[in-house]
């Protein structure tokens, strides 16, 4: 795994499924979109979903898109 973590944090314009959180969180992780988006709703599941709705909500507000 190759963390790239010397570049800014930014929700995804072309991995989106939503908002483009685990997109832009994958890119700047440096893994597989889909093995994010698994492991947030794994996560998201075991705390009783509505932490990880109200987790997703916030970083779609604290994190910029790409481009801005």
């Amino acid at each position: 795994m190759a963390f790239n973590l010397t570049t800014p944090l930014r929700r995804s314009t072309t991995d989106v499924m939503i908002t483009g959180v685990c997109g832009g969180i994958a890119k700047w992780l440096g893994w597989d979109p889909t093995v994010v988006r698994v492991l947030y709703v794994v996560l998201s599941l075991a705390s009783v979903a509505f932490p990880g709705i109200l987790a997703y909500i916030i970083l779609t507000i604290l994190i910029p898109k790409e481009g801005f």
